[in-house]
């Protein structure tokens, strides 16, 4: 659904929207289930019997990926980081780690994945060698493929808001890059006059520009279509790095969830919303338009970051 959130937006003295893309149908949602009916269909076109895929411990697309394989039936092996160094017992056993176990996911552990694609490939020829039929999915979801899920959205945007509100700036976490990506060449098509804003949660623009962009005009290359929009993205608001909570972002989740009765999380989505608040306050955004932010889930994380919340 998207919605309109009256209370915020009062709080704010701003029209603000919200895609939930944190109440997709499996798993206690999240934005990767987009990226995973491509990835998923592809991983059964070729006869795959084993998902592969790598994140942080408490990585909301390694939750969603071996949820997606357990639906189909398929094994599922996910090689994990500790980001954050963390000897917190409920960061490495609650929220999404906990889920992991229930889906009945394998469990590899590396000390980084400093080069995961390569990772994911030397795991894929271990578990080929043990007779599984391994498909490798990239950290995030994000490649071209995974990240038409994220071009259908903003189709889906497009019909949601026609007729009913023109939506000025959207904000979203851009963090893997599949999303923001995705969102990009589709918006850029479909609702030409919005802004699209990414709030980055793990790396500077400098280093965040590449990848979004890399994968903004291979999306592009694969649909046949132009991609020429700039994209914008704000790196304000992630520090002191991924995984761990700041002020501003705890107080964004907080916020939202005593407004509005929503849960964001302390990773992804409450940052960029920590950006999208500060943005009004710094009249960072093109206009005082409507604003649309992207949730792209991640409340089972608030469960492994106590006391922070």
């Amino acid at each position: 659904p998207l919605e309109y959130l009256p209370r915020f937006s009062d709080y704010l003295g701003r029209e603000i929207f919200i895609k939930r893309d944190d109440v997709t149908p499996m798993a206690m949602g999240g934005n990767k289930l987009r990226k995973l009916e491509f990835l998923a269909a592809d991983a059964l076109r070729e006869g795959a019997d084993t998902l592969i895929t790598a994140g942080a411990i408490q990585s909301n697309h390694v939750r969603q990926t071996a949820a997606v394989a357990a639906k189909l039936g398929l094994h599922c092996v996910a090689l994990l980081e500790n980001p954050i160094g963390t000897t917190a017992e409920n960061y490495l056993t609650n929220g999404n780690r906990l889920l992991l176990d229930l889906f009945n996911t394998q469990i590899e552990m590396c000390d980084a994945l400093t080069d995961p694609n390569a990772q994911l490939e030397e795991l894929a020829t271990r578990v080929e060698a043990q007779g599984f039929r391994p498909y490798v999915i990239p950290v995030g979801g994000s490649n071209a493929l995974g990240a038409l899920g994220y071009v259908e959205s903003a189709l889906e945007i497009a019909q949601q808001c026609e007729g009913a509100v023109n939506i000025s700036s959207v904000v979203v976490a851009s963090g893997s890059a599949g999303t923001h990506a995705g969102l990009a060449v589709g918006l850029e098509h479909l609702m030409p006059e919005s802004e699209l804003i990414g709030v980055t949660v793990s790396r500077s623009v400098a280093d965040q520009l590449p990848k979004v962009v890399n994968l903004q005009q291979a999306i592009a290359k694969e649909l046949e279509l132009t991609a020429s929009a700039e994209i914008l993205l704000w790196d304000d608001y992630f520090a002191p790095g991924y995984g761990v909570p700041n002020d501003e972002g705890m107080e964004a989740v907080k916020l939202l969830a005593r407004l509005e009765g929503i849960l964001l999380d302390p990773v992804y989505t409450g940052k960029a919303m920590a950006g999208l608040i500060d943005g009004i306050s710094q009249k960072r955004f093109k206009d005082e338009g409507p604003i649309l932010f992207i949730h792209t889930g991640g409340a089972p994380a608030l469960f492994a970051y106590h006391p922070h919340v």
